[in-house]
């Protein structure tokens, strides 16, 4: 810029100055607001966009602001890092930004997230990983942080303790994720899972055996359900009787709301996003086929004119059905008539009783249990879900549920 363009304003003009924008020359302003307040500003387009852009270089009140001569020298400054190419803008906030610590952004961005919780300790176990296990990178700043500094703390967990490795890499990623969002760090996540995987060892699969009773067990179990509390009509124990009838996860049962049920076609569509997606074929719900018991526990837990998406199963408190029964409410009914039983043995006992009691095919079996059935290969060619067969298999295991007692159907 020329030199005449600069220093138009003298002291005596900066003070006497009423409302409005006053140029100083080579994009600095003096700003005086209809109340009195003074400031300076340096103006200038963008590189590339041609937009304009403002700079705040502080007050320019008479006491305690900023002198005319400190303003000029700070617009000068602005233009020399135009002169040089660079944004003043974008170089004043990644200035601001870059003394940020992973520990103060941890701690701050922990605080913003937690109402959101729905687990009674989600808040400690991410303060416990963030503050005790990001110990070694707490004190570094956000853009310093390298994928091998994330290696240094899942490494030593990942074959002994690896749930707790994989949710401390996937919170360290969702911290600089928000971080990067908020303009202080760029490039690519350090913790994001491609730039892990490689570096580390395959891990071995644990392999958890639920408690189950042996299928010889359940048709007791069932009667027990039936009589247990009879007097107070709780819909817990229809439900663990369902679970039985059914062998499908709890939470897929704890969650199943009306519109979910066809009573005409006797089928329960479980949508996909509720599905173990490990298990489960991807993008595709799952349609489990319901024994004439299965539909009596339906319309007896159910009231009529039940808004479709209520849940079926309501908590205990839960009159209108908006709350699903607690998450653990089915397993302490299993227990109290069968204590060695859990939610997922009544699966395990259902499959041992399919493979040893009856010629149904094991594909048919492993269907029923929302399995996958098969290599990618094969579940590319594999389009049907065998709900004929799984139909007949369903309404035997049902008969067997029943033994040879004569069940009186459950009444609304």
């Amino acid at each position: 810029m020329a030199r005449r363009q600069l220093h138009k304003l003298s002291v005596k003009e900066v003070r006497a100055a009423g409302p409005g924008r006053h140029s100083d020359g080579g994009g600095l302003y003096l700003q005086v607001g209809d109340g009195g307040a003074r400031s300076w500003l340096f103006l200038y387009k963008e590189r590339g966009s041609g937009k304009r852009r403002e700079l705040g270089l502080g007050s320019a009140a008479e006491k305690g602001g900023v002198p005319l001569a400190d303003a000029r020298k700070g617009a000068e400054g602005l233009r020399s890092t135009i002169a040089e190419g660079k944004d003043p803008a974008s170089q004043r906030k990644a200035e601001a930004l870059a003394g940020t610590t992973f520990g103060d952004f941890a701690d701050a961005f922990l605080e913003s997230i937690k109402a959101g919780f729905k687990g009674k300790n989600s808040h400690a176990d991410w303060k416990r990983d963030l503050e005790v296990r990001c110990a070694t990178i707490r004190p570094k700043t956000l853009q310093d942080i390298t994928t091998p500094d994330v290696l240094a703390i899942i490494g030593p967990l990942w074959l002994t303790i690896n749930r707790t490795a994989r949710e401390t890499r996937s919170r360290v990623e969702r911290v600089l994720d928000a971080a990067d969002s908020k303009g202080y760090r760029t490039g690519r996540n350090p913790a994001e899972w491609k730039a892990l995987k490689p570096l580390l060892p395959k891990a071995p699969k644990s392999k958890r055996h639920h408690k189950a009773a042996p299928y010889k067990d359940v048709p007791g179990i069932v009667a027990a359900l039936r009589t247990k509390h009879s007097g107070a009509d709780t819909a817990v124990n229809r439900a663990a009787e369902f679970i039985i009838l059914t062998a499908v996860r709890t939470g897929e049962a704890r969650f199943m709301r009306a519109r979910e049920i066809n009573f005409k076609e006797a089928l329960w569509t479980i949508p996909a996003e509720r599905m173990k997606t490990e298990d489960h074929p991807e993008g595709r719900p799952h349609e489990v086929p319901l024994s004439a018991r299965a539909i009596a526990i339906l319309r007896a837990v159910m009231p009529k004119g039940l808004d479709p998406d209520a849940y079926v199963f309501a908590g205990q408190w839960s009159k209108d059905h908006a709350k699903p029964l607690g998450m653990n409410a089915v397993l302490h009914a299993l227990q109290k008539v069968y204590p060695e039983m859990t939610t997922h043995g009544c699966r395990s006992s259902f499959r041992d009783w399919a493979g040893d009691e009856t010629s149904f095919p094991r594909e048919v079996a492993e269907m029923a249990l929302a399995h996958k059935v098969g290599d990618d290969v094969e579940q590319a060619y594999r389009r049907g879900t065998a709900l004929k067969k799984r139909r007949e298999l369903m309404e035997a295991w049902g008969r067997y549920v029943e033994g040879e007692s004569n069940v009186v159907a459950l009444r609304a």
